[in-house]
């Protein structure tokens, strides 16, 4: 293979992250990356002609294959399976045996039924040990083939080639992945590093703007915990590229390549989330629960923003965060046109209840990961969450309507 367009190659968890597909992108870190990441860290420049091309020389290099199983989402399929198959085709060193399984878009796929499906297929078709599974799709997908990943023949890797923003931002990334239930979002689930993550951002020019903006509140999540100035750009940058401004790429590899570098080096200093990782959470307790009462006819995305703008409103009342803190992340959710508002007819009781049952409950108290101001998380000193009170969070999520 020629290669012969830079594309940047990240390193925050020990194992590649790709970013590139933009015209321009630098494959030079920023300096904002370089502070961001953590010390022993790297990031060098990796080039290819694009980002799917450069697919086998990355599985290679970090987990080299008898069988690649490629695990889409049907929609995905429809839209980019032929130009993965044609990138794998021209790559002499592709494995010549490659398993393709798709499932239905959307959060009601990720469940036990898909991945004893998933599962049963691959035994089916004979994949041993010497597999590597490809998860290309969003978010959904890459929790699911990654649990999939996990537990196959007590695991085999996996590679992430996400397709939508949030999945490039966030869940492709740091190894958490999962099932839903019918108590709740990601209770079965594995801590499973991917082998490598390949992000092409020429796959976001396929994507829905209101899929679009639901991954931007990862953006302004990753903003809030670590800086103002990721904050800001988000809230600029995102009308700039949904109306086709061509000077909006590079930024948005930027961006995309500075939440990667937010996350990688909080989950570096905490893979298994005993500490830090916790204010990766922000939005997630109350949005969780919100994207699930909704029956999933919300986004991630935007369930996590109503979560950002309930749980920030929430740290003023404890008086763990600055005035005006809550303010400023409801500007920035509503720059980027999500919601801010818990719909109306998803009763606070019984989102209090379906609180109940997440993960990041303690002793039978809910623990949140509240921002004291932005670029600032509350309790670094002691586990980096805070405890509220039923009562507390009960009149949080009424006023957030």
């Amino acid at each position: 293979m020629t290669l012969d367009a830079p594309l940047r190659e990240l390193a925050p968890l020990g194992y590649p992250i790709v970013v590139g597909g933009n015209d321009g992108v630098d494959a030079r870190a920023s300096d904002a990356n370089a502070e961001r990441m953590p010390a022993g860290a790297t990031s060098t420049a990796a080039a290819s002609a694009g980002t799917l091309d450069a697919l086998m020389s990355i599985i290679n290099r970090v987990a080299p294959a008898h069988t690649l199983v490629v695990i889409a989402d049907a929609t995905v399929e429809r839209l980019h399976g032929a130009r993965l198959r044609r990138a794998l085709a021209a790559d002499t060193t592709a494995p010549a045996r490659i398993v393709e399984l798709t499932v239905m878009p959307g959060e009601a796929s990720k469940n036990r039924d898909e991945w004893a499906r998933l599962t049963d297929a691959m035994l089916d078709a004979g994949c041993g040990r010497d597999t590597t599974v490809v998860a290309f799709g969003g978010g959904m997908v890459g929790d699911l083939a990654g649990f999939v990943a996990a537990t196959y023949m007590r695991g085999v890797p996996v590679v992430q080639l996400p397709t939508t923003l949030l999945a490039m931002v966030d869940a492709s990334v740091g190894g958490k992945t999962a099932i839903d239930t019918p108590h709740g979002k990601n209770l079965v689930g594995a801590f499973h590093q991917p082998a490598a993550v390949l992000a092409d951002l020429t796959m976001l020019q396929t994507l829905p703007p209101r899929d679009l903006r639901s991954g931007m509140a990862e953006v302004i999540k990753h903003g809030v915990i670590a800086s103002e100035a990721h904050l800001a750009q988000a809230g600029e940058l995102l009308p700039r590229y949904l109306a086709g401004d061509a000077t909006a790429r590079e930024p948005m590899a930027e961006l995309v390549a500075d939440s990667i570098a937010i996350k990688g080096g909080v989950v570096s200093r905490d893979e298994r989330e005993q500490g830090e990782r916790r204010i990766l959470n922000f939005g997630h307790t109350i949005g969780h629960a919100v994207e699930t009462a909704s029956r999933f006819a919300l986004l991630h995305g935007e369930a996590v923003a109503i979560g950002m703008c309930a749980e920030a409103a929430l740290a003023e009342r404890l008086g763990v965060g600055a005035p005006g803190v809550a303010d400023r992340v409801r500007r920035a959710v509503l720059a980027v046109g999500l919601p801010t508002a818990i719909p109306g007819e998803l009763a606070s009781n019984a989102l209090l209840e379906l609180m109940r049952t997440d993960k990041k409950m303690r002793a039978g108290r809910l623990l949140f990961a509240l921002p004291r101001s932005i670029g600032a998380m509350a309790n670094a000193h002691d586990g980096w969450a805070v405890t509220a009170e039923e009562s507390d969070v009960l009149t949080a999520l009424d006023e957030a309507r």
